[in-house]
């Protein structure tokens, strides 16, 4: 068992390092749309040949469709939120709030239940987020309250949507293969970004001010899953998908020893007891 956590581990903090490279990239969309763009080409012939050999229904490429249009919003959502908040208090939050989300949906519509474990780990969560989100802090009672609370919410849109394509995409592997599934995925995440990045006339200045990182987070971004595809060969997904997110503290701790951000301690706190939810509803919940 300690070969899949190690790989989990590593997933986790490839996830983590490759944000600490975006947060730090001079355009958020730009540097996020060239480190998927080397994957979507590479994996575009594996996906040609799939659906040539394997031709679907069209119910199910309409889902495959669904799921690329939420990964455009996604990346679109993404790249927006980087450029508001610290890396410290968003990662924690978007990573965080499917885990939070898809329990409640199932209490609520699904008639399913939580043990106390569960609901324990909920509400850990939900003390992480409020901290995080600045609620009662001075800046939100002196007049910029919108502001404040502006990269929380982002960060909330981006787990929202996270939510959305992980349930569409739990349908679409019925029909095609995880690889090509990514490949569908990468292509609603260019898509969505490549307005943005038309506009911005900025690819060649980014790829002269972070062509090392660009080239190691084009790794690092399909790495990071692969490594947890690995570790899932080899142990039940339902142990070890928790600890992925372990990344939330990985990604605090590089925002405030890396890129200096402020309300170090307190993002530190928040960070561990957001992991600690997800560890109790993923594990126990």
């Amino acid at each position: 068992m300690l070969i899949p956590i190690l790989l989990v581990i590593a997933s986790g903090m490839a996830h983590a390092v490759w944000s600490l490279f975006t947060k730090r990239s001079l355009n958020k969309s730009v540097f996020l749309w060239m480190i998927m763009m080397m994957c979507t080409i590479l994996l575009l012939p594996n996906l040609i040949i799939e659906l040539w050999q394997n031709p679907l229904p069209l119910g199910a490429y309409g889902l495959l469709l669904l799921s690329a249009i939420l990964q455009s919003v996604y990346s679109w959502l993404l790249s927006q939120t980087y450029e508001l908040g610290d890396l410290s208090q968003i990662y924690p939050i978007m990573r965080g709030t499917s885990t939070l989300l898809v329990p409640i949906i199932g209490v609520l519509f699904l008639h399913e239940s939580l043990s106390i474990y569960g609901w324990i780990g909920v509400l850990c969560m939900l003390s992480g987020f409020i901290m995080l989100s600045g609620l009662g802090s001075r800046r939100t009672q002196s007049g910029t309250q919108w502001q404040t609370l502006k990269p929380f919410v982002m960060a909330l849109c981006v787990g929202l949507c996270t939510t959305s394509y992980v349930f569409v995409d739990k349908l679409n592997l019925q029909n095609i293969s995880p690889l090509a599934l990514l490949e569908i995925t990468n292509i609603g995440f260019v898509a969505g970004l490549t307005p943005l990045v038309i506009r911005s006339k900025a690819v060649r200045r980014e790829w002269q001010v972070n062509r090392s990182t660009i080239l190691l987070g084009a790794v690092l971004n399909p790495g990071s899953y692969l490594l947890f595809l690995f570790a899932m060969q080899q142990a039940q997904m339902a142990h070890i998908s928790p600890l992925r997110e372990i990344g939330t503290v990985f990604a605090t701790f590089l925002g405030i020893f890396i890129l200096k951000e402020q309300q170090g301690l307190k993002r530190i706190i928040c960070s561990i007891v957001i992991l600690c939810g997800i560890l109790l509803i993923g594990m126990w919940g």
